[in-house]
């Protein structure tokens, strides 16, 4: 096992990252090339890849926004607002609203859901509590 201190010289490798996000390998490489981390990732002489703990970080918080239904359209378009920096904070802003809009939409449609389930399973917990 690495030691603290050399990790955070020689960075994390691919396996480390999955293992800590949950992503697969695979799918480390497929954000790599959809242009999807914050910042490129480092590769030792060799070729391998060493990831920080702020890739780690920012794949984190792509994951939050992937599950919550973000294209990745829209995940590459903030990131390339991200990279940009200072003075893109208003269209990340604007970007962040409209898919909280969207959560929120998705909540509401759940919960309807939910409710219509709830409501079957009462109706079947009354029958069969009627039921000799």
């Amino acid at each position: 096992m690495e030691s603290p201190e050399t990790l955070a010289t020689a960075g994390l490798s691919i396996g480390q990252v999955a293992a800590r996000t949950g992503l697969s390998v695979h799918a480390l490489r497929f954000y790599e090339r959809e242009g999807i981390l914050a910042n490129p990732v480092q590769r030792e002489a060799g070729g391998r890849r060493r990831y920080t703990e702020g890739d780690v970080e920012w794949l984190n918080l792509c994951i939050v926004l992937r599950a919550s239904g973000m294209p990745l359209p829209e995940i590459r378009r903030y990131t390339g607002l991200a990279r940009t920096g200072a003075g893109t904070e208003p269209d990340r802003l604007a970007l962040l609203r409209d898919h909280e809009q969207r959560v929120l939409g998705q909540l509401a449609d759940l919960q309807r859901c939910l409710d219509i389930v709830r409501h079957k399973v009462a109706a079947y917990e009354d029958y069969l509590e009627q039921s000799p």
